[in-house]
């Protein structure tokens, strides 16, 4: 009996010790979307000013927590014109709602990894399934490093993304679907 019992307190030791708490490395990080105008182009542009933690207990983060909040007034698309359109009540609403969060883990099928959550924009919560490109982890000294691609699309007029001026053929200006690429690398110990 006390073998049981010493057995099952190292196995739940070396549990809690396998958790990692990784942080984003901004210098090689990105977060970027695209969407089309008038339907015969795209638009990028990026959040600048974010933050995100993956707390892990897998190898290969299969069931890793992940919390992301970017600052809408970060936007960047090259237009200081078109961002303080999009800061607007138009779009994000900087001014009430500051911030765009996910919450969710890390989900695999069969070889297939996903993010899957709460993604909130404008005070809008809706479930999401974005595709994750596993890149693997490397050791550099004491840190550990871990990259990954995040991809996905979202209706923004879902979220309240309202503005939706329609041309002569009856397209919007601005697309609907918005993709959102991250490239991400990782800080743990």
């Amino acid at each position: 009996m006390k073998l049981k019992l010493l057995l099952m307190m190292l196995v739940t030791g070396l549990a809690v010790n396998a958790q990692t708490t990784w942080t984003v490395d901004k210098a090689h990080t990105n977060i970027r979307f695209t969407t089309t105008h008038m339907m015969i182009s795209e638009v990028d542009g990026e959040f600048t000013d974010y933050d995100a933690t993956v707390e892990n207990v897998s190898e290969g983060f299969v069931g890793a927590t992940v919390e992301f909040t970017a600052k809408v007034n970060s936007i960047n698309t090259g237009n200081e014109r078109r961002d303080g359109h999009l800061k607007s009540d138009d779009f994000f609403n900087a001014e009430e709602f500051p911030e765009i969060t996910f919450k969710g883990k890390i989900e695999k099928e069969d070889r297939k990894y996903y993010l899957v959550g709460d993604f909130t924009m404008r005070d809008v919560t809706k479930k999401v399934k974005f595709d994750v490109k596993y890149n693997g982890i490397m050791t550099m000294g004491e840190t550990k490093k871990a990259g990954f691609k995040v991809s996905g699309v979202v209706n923004r007029f879902d979220y309240g993304l309202k503005w939706d001026r329609l041309i002569e053929t009856g397209s919007y200006v601005v697309g609907q679907d918005v993709t959102i690429t991250c490239n991400v690398q990782l800080n743990g110990k």
